[in-house]
């Protein structure tokens, strides 16, 4: 099993288009071996320390293998939506991880 934690930075204003986005890849999670874990929107007042800027959302996700992450990643129905994705998203910082 391995983990996936992405820090997710909108672009300003663009909150809704990022919405719709997830709402249409999500859902291909299943697809690949892939779960959803934690969807967390924090606001300001859950960080207790950064010397950076917050991040919109912050997702854990887990997959059965890393090819399984990439055929999600490379997936043409997920792929059909890469404009939803660079029109709302800044930028993207990707954590991978193994549970110990």
């Amino acid at each position: 099993m391995i983990y996936y934690t992405q820090l997710i930075f909108i672009k300003p204003g663009r909150e809704q288009a990022f919405h719709a986005f997830e709402d249409r890849v999500l859902p291909l999670l299943k697809e690949h071996k892939g779960e959803l874990i934690y969807r967390i929107r924090p606001d300001e007042s859950a960080f207790v320390e950064n010397s950076r800027e917050l991040p919109y959302e912050i997702h854990l996700v887990t997959f059965g293998s890393k090819a399984d992450f990439e055929g999600y990643k490379t997936d043409p129905k997920r792929l059909a939506f890469m404009e939803m994705k660079n029109d709302s998203v800044e930028n993207i910082i990707l954590i991978e991880g193994f549970a110990l």
